[in-house]
């Protein structure tokens, strides 16, 4: 091959990775978007069934942080979405470039990226900085509005489906109501006696003024990703 033609070749694959690439981000920014509807629509659903039953700073309360960031707060769990500006790709070792549906295609394990944390509600409201939040469920989605999710207590077999299901309302609502399910039976536990033993000035002056000791639901525990 003559370096014109090499010069040819390498603007070929440019030009279709980087549409293959628009497509995702286009994608994943309309999921986005769904999602938003879905958590507006969560939040009604979940006032209705426990307005009365718990007090009102439990109700659940959306609310929008930009166009790549929402929360979703009930009771003293806060979850955050945020999607990824960015495009990924997937090393060899991952089992999605193992399916049949991706080795037919390698362009279709393009994905783009929607991640849900999940923090302490009273992390945000005391400006707690070094507080911890942890990564419980991320949605990847292709140029073909192909998705799988993985996270805790998601779907069984990691990409099992990724060959069939696309996004929708409906299995948004199903990931979001199963990382809420988790997040509330997520809780916070006393951490080690030996890792908080000693505290600074600094600390207890600013413990003082904001409540800033370090908190996470698992302080001081190995988070892993089969935890319940």
């Amino acid at each position: 091959m003559n370096q014109k033609e090499y010069r040819a070749s390498f603007l070929d694959a440019h030009t279709i990775k980087t549409n293959v690439k628009d497509k995702v981000f286009q994608n994943t920014s309309e999921t986005f978007l769904i999602l938003k509807k879905v958590l507006q629509q969560l939040e009604k659903d979940y006032i209705h069934a426990l307005k009365g039953h718990v007090s009102d700073k439990s109700l659940p309360h959306y609310q929008e942080r930009g166009p790549f960031e929402m929360e979703f707060r009930i009771g003293e769990d806060l979850l955050v979405f945020s999607m990824h500006s960015n495009v990924f790709e997937f090393d060899n070792k991952h089992p999605v470039n193992q399916t049949p549906y991706v080795l037919e295609d390698p362009l279709r394990s393009y994905c783009g990226m929607i991640m849900i944390y999940n923090f302490l509600a009273d992390s945000f409201k005391y400006g707690r900085v070094n507080d911890l939040g942890y990564l419980i469920a991320r949605i990847f989605i292709n140029r073909e509005k192909h998705f799988f999710v993985e996270g805790k207590r998601q779907a069984g077999e990691l990409v099992k489906d990724f060959a069939v299901d696309t996004i929708s309302p409906g299995i948004l609502r199903e990931i979001v109501e199963t990382a809420i399910e988790y997040a509330i039976s997520f809780d916070l536990l006393v951490p080690p006696y030996e890792q908080v033993k000693i505290a600074t000035v600094d600390q207890m002056q600013e413990k003082i003024s904001h409540s800033r000791m370090t908190t996470g639901k698992r302080l001081g525990f190995t988070f892993r990703t089969d935890d319940v």
